[in-house]
């Protein structure tokens, strides 16, 4: 069934409405150049409600004794479809998508005022798109110039995204199962640039390596923008250009995920172009590969989200001590920060419909507190760069390596599986 989940997130998003009135739009196409436009992609909060995939929706929730979910969406026709595609239509949306109604799209501005007269409060997304926030304005405006025939216009707005990023932290079977697809597709591709990598290769051939097997194996697509970042370039955290040669002495680093169902995957891996860990690649890829190790054994439930952060950070820095990239007590080390210029990004995210997903990670001065079924990711890293300070055989060695994991009712399960440790990448890239 079509509107399975997404029905029953709106009934429980109905529920902490109140006598309120909620406007969630879905994302607009863009313009790439003239009149070419760039790949459609939903709004994340609207097709975490609806699962409704057409541009020009919206979705209008009205709380308190008798609960309605209204759909506007683009009118059927068949001139369109010829040059576009199938479109649902509001009969046939309304049905497949079970909403208690559904009108044309054209007819939003319109009925809005009507939808949010006499509701005590109006949910939506402030200040995330100025023209929607044009619209609910105007249809404000409308209300209160009708107060002498007993119109009354909401007296509180409020942020939307305050409860639906709460919902969205906490990922059900239906997330999880297109969560786990996209990680093992994510994860073939990862193996399948490891096998394709020859030093003398640009980046960008191994950024095709992971597109194909990407859409070979039936994703949407990438998630973001891959890093395919060889040699020095691995030191520039979100390195895009791919389109230098990778050398034969190089390692490099692949920071790419596939997006499915909506859902996203993001993994790194760093690897030596000739398939041979160097002794000193070796020993920088052991450090970042224990920080992971020590990072993962932190995540459990009812820890602060901060604590697999500070994990990783104890094993890195004191691995920055043996390199000689560092001196001093560990301690001192990490409450004055000097390991930030070989570290300078936390250990992980919140993961989910975007990849640095919805949620809060503190309240106050408190961090969020694990839960089971909260998705992050984990991702330590190294990045030296030239410098009078750094031994020279270090110089240009950039390492991150990074996994997806849901929390678990005893602590975590790590469910990307792109090879990882030295023997592995090494038996995977093996020519002979």
């Amino acid at each position: 069934m079509k509107h399975e989940p997404y029905s029953t997130r709106r009934s429980a998003l109905l529920k902490q409405l109140g006598d309120g009135v909620a406007v969630i739009p879905t994302a607009p196409e863009r313009v790439r150049n003239r009149d070419s436009h760039h790949p459609y992609r939903f709004d994340s909060y609207f097709w975490y409600l609806s699962g409704f995939p057409e541009p020009e929706a919206v979705i209008v929730l009205l709380g308190g004794k008798e609960p309605r979910s209204i759909l506007f969406c683009r009118e059927k026709n068949e001139e369109r479809e010829v040059w576009d595609g199938f479109r649902y239509g509001p009969q046939t949306a309304c049905e497949a998508f079970a909403f208690d109604e559904a009108y044309a799209f054209s007819e939003f501005e319109a009925r809005l005022p009507e939808l949010i007269a006499n509701r005590s409060t109006l949910w939506h997304a402030l200040g995330h798109d100025a023209e929607w926030d044009a619209k609910i304005v105007t249809a404000l405006n409308t209300v209160r110039a009708q107060s002498r025939a007993g119109k009354r216009a909401p007296g509180e707005i409020r942020d939307l995204r305050e409860a639906l990023d709460r919902m969205r932290l906490l990922k059900d079977a239906h997330e999880a199962k297109h969560m786990r697809r996209a990680a093992a597709i994510a994860s073939a591709g990862h193996a399948r640039a490891m096998r394709a990598c020859r030093p003398g290769m640009a980046e960008y051939e191994l950024e095709a390596e992971l597109g194909y097997e990407f859409r070979k194996r039936g994703a949407d697509g990438h998630a973001y923008s891959p890093i395919v970042a060889g040699g020095r370039n691995a030191c520039v955290l979100h390195y895009i250009e791919n389109n230098k040669l990778l050398g034969e002495q190089a390692m490099v680093l692949i920071d790419a995920g596939c997006e499915v169902g909506g859902y996203a995957s993001d993994i790194t891996r760093t690897f030596p172009v000739n398939g041979r860990f160097s002794a000193v690649q070796r020993d920088v890829y052991e450090i970042v590969l224990a920080a992971q190790s020590a990072a993962l054994a932190a995540i459990k439930p009812g820890t602060p989200f901060i604590a697999y952060h500070e994990a990783a950070l104890r094993v890195l820095v004191q691995g920055m001590i043996d390199l000689k990239l560092l001196a001093g007590n560990l301690d001192q080390l990490i409450e004055s920060e000097a390991y930030k210029p070989f570290y300078m990004h936390r250990t992980g995210h919140w993961l989910g419909l975007d990849v640095h997903d919805a949620g809060d990670y503190k309240t106050g001065d408190e961090w969020a507190t694990l839960e089971p079924g909260m998705a992050l990711t984990v991702e330590p890293g190294l990045y030296i760069r030239p410098g009078a300070d750094v031994p020279e055989h270090l110089h240009g060695i950039g390492i991150r390596i990074e996994d997806d994991v849901f929390v678990t009712g005893e602590g975590c399960e790590v469910y990307t599986s792109a090879p990882k440790t030295i023997a592995e990448i090494e038996e995977v890239m093996r020519r002979d």
